[in-house]
């Protein structure tokens, strides 16, 4: 039986006349998937992707990367025969044999884009249904809630019977929105929050900002961990890092503690902003949520974004810890966050942060230092990192 990968369209079948770069984006984004896994036959009809094995290679490895691709909204492995009745039927009996053999109750669903078929939809569910239950007499149909849904697609390249569909990563394919810079810690959230516009189609840079001695190595190595992590979802994602000791204690020496988060943010967010530039990025992504912390309240955000007229993205801002850290185990992320390694936002952290600071009291406490120096000898630093 030759198993064959059905990987159907998501929200990019409600684009218009540019639909055709979209497909080619999601095209090449599975193709770049799965290039190391083999030769694959893969194509598009339909609205739904066929991905065929030619060199024996590892299709539940192929299936299971396929759902982590951007842009389809659900994944199928099914098995592929000719387009007859008695084919189709002998397929389904064998073919289903281990899930029907364990499940109580099925219902059978037929799709039939190929108008020259003989059978209209109801008919084939009720020979291939017909069939099933003669062979596995101890089952019993539920067309609500069944144990396995059965579907047979009948489509112009032939016919293809299949109980596997999960569902698929949604959103839009990866690189088909722009660039943007996500500003990477190594906690919970910003990898979260990279992954959330990734799915919205776009295309990620890295930027971390790390402070020896004061953050180790293993503190870097952890990031850089997080980032292959989310190469799953964004192929090719580039890391820079950033040297921000001399930022932080130039902040340490001059500034009142209080204001020490706010400040720091801001120098972040400079810094970011001329990466943007330098990569053609339009937006900068953080994992910022309201209220979060001190640097996360109304007042510290504004003062945040004032420093620079990128567009600051924040797609957990409206999200709880809980719904964070769910999201975070279903990507893959949330054991390495946790690794017991500071970043450099936990250096000289105040004990009581202004929660309410003024664009005046702010703009005086960086008025005793260097700001433009201070930013251009931390880009000095930068190294980028390529998978």
């Amino acid at each position: 039986m030759e198993q064959i990968i059905l990987a159907k369209c998501g929200e990019i079948v409600l684009k218009g006349l540019n639909r055709n770069r979209f497909d080619l984006i999601l095209m090449q984004n599975l193709k770049a998937s799965l290039e190391d896994l083999g030769a694959f036959e893969i194509s598009m009809a339909q609205s739904t992707v066929y991905v065929r094995s030619l060199s024996g290679a590892d299709m539940e490895e192929a299936f299971k990367r396929t759902q982590r691709v951007f842009g389809f909204a659900a994944v199928c492995m099914a098995y592929v025969c000719p387009k007859d009745m008695e084919s189709i039927k002998a397929l389904a009996v064998e073919c289903l044999a281990g899930p029907l053999g364990e499940a109580e109750t099925f219902k059978v669903e037929a799709k039939r884009s190929d108008k020259r078929f003989p059978l209209k939809s109801p008919e084939i569910c009720s020979e291939i249904g017909g069939v099933l239950l003669e062979r596995f007499p101890h089952l019993r149909v539920e067309v609500h809630h069944p144990d396995v849904t059965v579907t047979v697609e009948v489509r112009d390249f032939g016919a293809y019977v299949h109980a596997v569909r999960v569902p698929g990563a949604g959103g839009m394919p990866y690189g088909s929105n722009g660039r943007a810079c996500l500003l990477l810690s190594g906690g919970i959230d910003s990898p979260v929050a990279g992954y959330m516009m990734a799915k919205r189609g776009v295309k990620l840079t890295a930027v971390h900002f790390f402070s020896p001695p004061y953050t180790g190595e293993r503190a870097k190595q952890k990031v850089l961990a997080l980032a292959e992590e989310l190469r799953v979802y964004c192929p090719g994602m580039k890391v820079t890092t950033v040297q921000f000791t001399a930022v932080q204690e130039a902040i340490r020496d001059h500034c009142n503690e209080e204001y020490f988060t706010v400040i720091m943010r801001r120098f972040m967010m400079r810094i970011a902003h001329e990466i943007a530039r330098r990569t053609r990025s339009g937006a900068l992504i953080t994992g910022e949520s309201l209220g979060q912390v001190a640097s996360q309240t109304m007042d510290a955000l504004q003062l945040t974004d004032s420093v620079t007229d990128s567009l600051v993205l924040r797609p957990l801002i409206g999200m709880d810890k809980e719904e964070i850290v769910r999201i975070s185990r279903r990507i893959g992320t949330f054991e390495t966050s946790i690794q017991p390694y500071e970043d450099c936002c936990t250096v000289f952290t105040p004990k009581h942060p202004k929660t309410k600071p003024t664009l005046r009291q702010i703009e005086q406490e960086e008025s005793r230092l260097e700001v433009e120096r201070l930013v251009e000898q931390a880009l000095e630093t930068i190294e980028i990192t390529e998978k």
